[in-house]
């Protein structure tokens, strides 16, 4: 099975933003915010389901795990807007990726 791409995943919300164009906001710096308080607000629903779950409820039944799938797509796409939204390329994010897993490594 191959891995799935950021760069994937971008080609996809730039289809989507296309398809919904006049309907969504468009992509662009001022919109960055709105995207990133969208995405918290994925992120909050993906710990609802741990927290009246319990963590391994919400990964091991398979409605509550596929539910919990669905709603990291969700923070996923946010997240791609995010970046497109920036202009942060996947090179980019790859290049502080590994800056920072770097510094982390060296930590304690």
């Amino acid at each position: 099975m191959a891995d799935f791409s950021v760069n994937e995943m971008q080609q996809m919300q730039k289809e989507l933003q296309e398809k919904y164009k006049g309907k969504w906001e468009p992509i662009g710096a001022e919109i960055g915010k709105n995207k990133l308080l969208w995405m918290i607000g994925e992120i909050g629903e993906v710990i609802d389901i741990v927290k009246k779950n319990g963590g391994k409820k919400a990964s091991t039944d398979e409605r509550l795990r596929k539910d919990l799938i669905e709603e990291m797509a969700d923070v996923l796409m946010y997240y791609n807007d995010v970046m497109l939204c920036y202009g942060i390329t996947t090179d980019e994010l790859r290049q502080a990726y590994i800056d920072k897993f770097e510094r982390n490594m060296t930590r304690w």
